[in-house]
């Protein structure tokens, strides 16, 4: 447990944690009383899809941009910006709910907190890359990310519903303001964050940049992509899971939160097993537990009954709990610090983009099937993926991960980002 716990004794990265925890907490809460205020105000099913897409999908296309306007600027200065800049758009947000609805601004707000929170994130990664990488705490450190980002999923979106029935929605939303100002406090306050020691550029130039280091990349280049192939599969089933909880298993709705919660406890027993397993190589980690996977969606197909397809979910949960991790240490291994928070933000915005491909494919399946048949596909999709990356893991790993920097049409080593003065600390 100690060795698990390590990377929490290097000072900067406990608040790198605790900001990242608190930043998708309150991103769980804003989206579930947003998406109340809108539908409760309109009573229209388009509307509230407007509403996601504005808040989740369009986000996607926006935060790379903002991440290679603000990734020249210290964290200590940048995230804590972003955060205050969430705070009075959910503020905003209160206002409206408050008074008389207007939904264009409603609309407008969430495209901002989205690509805010986006942004957010993908600086994070950046900055935990670089404060845990000298000392070889990245996969600890991810792991403890990634449950941090799973029980805040969880329970944010229970305590966003909890604080709307006993607050109401305007109140419900300032409380989820003042979390941002909290975390925006707490990494003002924060010493040995990773500073920038960049050329200053056109952030046009800087977004260039970055997309091309990606595309020359070849290992990064591959783990972008075959996320976002991924992350379309795995999200095939998300819109009609009720559908088959209900239709297809019989299900009630508390057998219905019974299989979502499954899933969920498998992706905290995926981050254990990950840490477990820190000395097999990211590729290998990645193929096993795409693989887990499809195989827990071709197994949740056939299943008859609750008790299996719960068996199967724990089993897929766990894969996701390790895919993930896997996907983003490898990543940031292969990067230099300078392009840290630009591919990780890549990362996170195909995270928020692709899902909303697998909504609408996952309900044409349904439409022309059932929701067997979307679980049939998405395995099957997934499994034909993991044969793909077998056959070209030697042609993948075969680039060198070290630190590059473009120059021209060359890739040579580049050093990486020096700390601020107080450097790493034991806290």
């Amino acid at each position: 447990m100690r060795g698990r716990l390590a990377p929490l004794a290097i000072r900067p990265f406990g608040r790198l944690l605790s900001s990242y925890t608190l930043n998708e907490l309150g991103d769980s809460v804003g989206l579930v009383a947003l998406a109340v205020l809108v539908y409760d105000r309109t009573q229209d099913v388009a509307a509230t899809t407007a509403f996601f897409f504005a808040a989740k999908f369009l986000p996607a296309l926006l935060a790379p941009l903002l991440t290679a306007r603000v990734d020249q600027i210290a964290v200590r200065r940048s995230l804590p910006a972003l955060y205050v800049l969430e705070a009075l758009a959910f503020a905003a947000l209160a206002l409206i709910a408050h008074g008389d609805f207007l939904l264009i601004p409603v609309l407008l707000l969430g495209l901002v907190d989205g690509t805010l929170a986006l942004t957010g994130r993908g600086l994070t990664r950046g900055a935990v890359a670089t404060v845990l990488q000298p000392a070889e705490l990245l996969k600890e450190g991810n792991a403890l990310l990634n449950v941090g980002f799973a029980l805040s999923a969880v329970f944010g979106t229970a305590l966003g519903g909890l604080l709307i029935a006993e607050l109401g929605l305007a109140t419900a939303l300032l409380v989820d303001a003042a979390s941002f100002l909290v975390i925006a406090a707490l990494l003002a306050a924060t010493r040995g964050l990773p500073a920038v020691e960049v050329e200053r550029e056109p952030f046009r130039a800087r977004l260039r940049d970055g997309l091309r280091f990606a595309r020359r990349h070849r290992l990064v280049r591959a783990l972008l992509v075959g996320e976002a192939a991924a992350m379309m599969l795995f999200t095939l089933v998300v819109p009609i899971e009720v559908i088959y909880a209900k239709e297809t298993l019989g299900t009630t709705s508390a057998g219905f939160g019974v299989l979502l919660a499954s899933w969920g406890a498998g992706i905290v027993v995926g981050s254990v097993i990950y840490l477990s397993m820190k000395s097999r190589s990211a590729l290998t980690l990645i193929i096993v537990s795409t693989a887990a996977i499809g195989a827990a969606y071709l197994g949740m197909a056939a299943s008859h009954s609750l008790l299996a397809a719960c068996l199967f979910s724990v089993l897929g949960g766990a894969g996701n709990g390790v895919q993930w991790i896997a996907v983003v240490t490898a990543l940031q291994e292969a990067t230099p610090s300078d392009y840290q928070a630009r591919t990780t933000g890549l990362l996170e915005s195909i995270g928020a983009a692709m899902p909303g491909v697998g909504y609408l494919i996952g309900g044409a399946l349904v439409a022309v099937g059932s929701p067997r048949t979307a679980y049939a596909a998405a395995g099957a999709g997934v499994l034909a993926l993991v044969a793909v990356a077998i056959v070209l893991r030697p042609r993948i790993a075969g680039q060198p991960t070290s630190s590059f920097v473009q120059a021209g049409d060359i890739l040579a080593p580049t050093p990486p980002a020096p700390l601020e003065p107080s450097g790493r600390e034991a806290g």
